[in-house]
């Protein structure tokens, strides 16, 4: 079988044209990126850190990225910050549970207008979910979480 000089022809050409089809299919049916308008709204996607008891979340929507971190959370408020790479105009976030929740302004920290802060009311805080709505340059994005992330823990921090 392997004496025949088609099949050898074959066994080298067959994974050269599959890596051809795979990018030629992609570049063909791919969703071209393209920048943000003014006045459109914008869906944030949550990174996997945001599953995970790392104290931060990340969220991004091309070059637009977020990150939120856990300060301090006790049994009945929950401090978070926010770090951009980009001047932000507003920020609203809401523990929600069910579907209801009231959004609260985040306040910013410096005058460049990138770090924001805010202390939520956080009691049950494994059964709901982080909203959270940013306005920069007139544009609206908005995204949604679990609160898993708020918690920090590492196999440092564990009881032996």
């Amino acid at each position: 079988m392997f004496k025949n000089k088609h099949f050898i022809v074959a066994l080298l050409v067959a994974p050269i044209l599959a890596v051809i089809t795979y990018f030629g299919i992609d570049m063909a049916v791919s969703e071209k990126p393209h920048a943000a308008k003014q006045g459109e709204s914008y869906k944030l996607i949550s990174k996997s850190n945001c599953r995970y008891t790392s104290g931060l979340c990340d969220f991004e929507n091309g070059e637009f990225k977020v990150q939120f971190r856990s300060e301090k959370l006790t049994a009945d408020t929950l401090e978070l910050t926010l770090r951009s790479k980009f001047p932000l105009q507003g920020i609203k976030v809401a523990l929600a549970e069910n579907g209801e929740s009231q959004p609260i302004e985040m306040t910013p920290t410096n005058q460049d207008m990138r770090n924001w802060a805010i202390s939520l009311p956080a009691s049950n805080i494994e059964t709901k979910n982080l909203r959270v709505a940013i306005q920069a340059e007139d544009t609206l994005y908005y995204g949604e979480t679990e609160t898993t992330f708020v918690v920090y823990e590492t196999l440092f921090t564990e009881d032996k």
